[in-house]
């Protein structure tokens, strides 16, 4: 009983880490993301069946694909298409090709890299909504169930299984070739990927509804998937910058919260809490991103930003003249009411609340931000830092009104309470 248990400890520690690359090498084979996914789950089932009583195999990866790849020939043989696809696809699911049967980690003979690159970017591909790319890719190299990704985002569990069968139909019925794009339309595909890879850490790290406010599962994930890039795109500057952006920022996330939970800012957080193993890392890929000539990206000066908070063993110590400043290149690349919210914080504390404030003033009233309760939980810092203790109780009480995050509501409004006592 034990040798079992130990045996079904390791294929799940090896599903764990080959399911990605085994789907993304079968997708390649059969051209079918569900498919492949069937076809993967068959060669689990068939791992529990039969190493408890042979043993883990010398090469788990490459038993796991050459039961797929049979189980594959079996479907088309006998399926009324099966003569035309098993032509199409033959030479690719070969099981007695000797190179296919050593591991699923060599890359390609291509110059655009392996299975798993083709993946992300089909996962990623803009053709999709921004919620299905980010539940496809945590699904297919996320390896989270659809019940663990549905709790994740605090969305309905049937609502995400729907979301990403509609997202392999999607790209099924477009017929996207799963492939890596070249020239400006992978330059183009790359910021979608990163894009989504972000926003799963984003939702770890700063939770838009629920009682938590972090989900660190979500900020491991996306930075798993950063890492799993660097290593298949080794040469993309904005890869690097943002891995070092997600673990600068990880770095904090032990000192974000108290210990009952509530949300501790950037400027009241024990740096001692911060992971400094993370922070060196982090430091390390952004050097590699600069290296590479990527200065100017937009994840670059995000690191950058990130960074300066890094380097500042104490908060007072920050260089929040070169964060407005970093701030100020970011606007002028990408003109954002967001961006220059973040600008005023950092004008703020380099000059003052007062020409913060005048910012701030300037982008109130843009549609995008009317529901965005950071700039009334901004503004409402700002004024109660004027001495206008009313309009920010006012400030803050519209922010907890319009945030889903139950622990942020909760500060926000104490927020209210504190300038309404002053």
């Amino acid at each position: 009983m034990e040798q079992n248990a130990e045996t079904h400890r390791a294929i799940n520690t090896v599903w764990k880490i080959e399911r990605p690359r085994l789907i993304a090498a079968l997708t390649r084979m059969v051209r079918d993301i569900s498919f492949a996914e069937e076809l993967a789950q068959d060669a689990l089932l068939a791992a529990l069946k039969a190493w408890p009583a042979s043993g883990v195999p010398t090469n788990p990866a490459a038993w796991l694909m050459q039961t797929a790849k049979r189980r594959a020939i079996d479907h088309f043989r006998h399926n009324s298409m099966a003569a035309t696809k098993l032509e199409e696809v033959g030479r690719n699911i070969e099981i007695d090709t000797p190179d296919v049967t050593e591991t699923l980690h060599e890359a390609m003979d291509d110059d655009v890299g392996d299975d798993l690159l083709r993946l992300i970017f089909t996962a990623c591909h803009p053709i999709l909504s921004a919620e299905a790319r980010v539940a496809l890719t945590l699904r297919l190299l996320g390896g989270l169930t659809t019940e663990e990704i549905a709790r994740a985002f605090l969305v309905a569990e049937p609502t995400i299984g729907q979301r990403i069968l509609r997202a392999k139909k999607t790209i099924a019925a477009a017929n996207i070739p799963f492939e890596v794009p070249r020239g400006p339309e992978r330059v183009a595909r790359l910021g979608s990927v990163l894009g989504v890879i972000y926003l799963i850490f984003n939702e770890g790290y700063s939770a838009t509804a629920g009682e938590d406010w972090v989900r660190p599962q979500l900020c491991a994930e996306a930075m798993r998937l950063g890492r799993v890039l660097t290593r298949l795109a080794p040469e993309e500057p904005e890869v690097h910058a943002l891995v070092a952006l997600m673990e600068i920022q990880a770095s904090r996330l032990g000192a974000r919260t108290s210990p009952s939970g509530e949300p501790v800012l950037l400027l009241d957080q024990d740096r001692s809490r911060w992971d400094w193993l993370l922070v060196g890392r982090g430091l390390a890929a952004l050097d590699q991103a600069l290296a590479l000539g990527g200065a100017t990206g937009h994840y670059a000066l995000q690191a950058a930003i990130a960074a300066c908070h890094a380097r500042a063993r104490r908060a007072a110590d920050t260089d929040w003249p070169r964060i407005a400043a970093l701030y100020g290149v970011l606007m002028a690349q990408n003109p954002s009411p967001v961006i220059e919210l973040n600008r005023a914080v950092a004008v703020a504390m380099a000059e003052g609340p007062a020409p913060a404030l005048v910012l701030i003033e300037a982008i109130k009233d843009d549609p995008t931000l009317k529901d965005y309760h950071l700039l009334f939980s901004v503004r409402g810092d700002m004024l109660s830092r004027l001495g206008r203790q009313e309009e920010a109780a006012a400030a803050f009480r519209r922010a907890a009104q319009l945030t889903r995050n139950g622990r942020e509501r909760a500060y926000l409004l104490g927020r209210a309470e504190a300038a309404e006592q002053h």
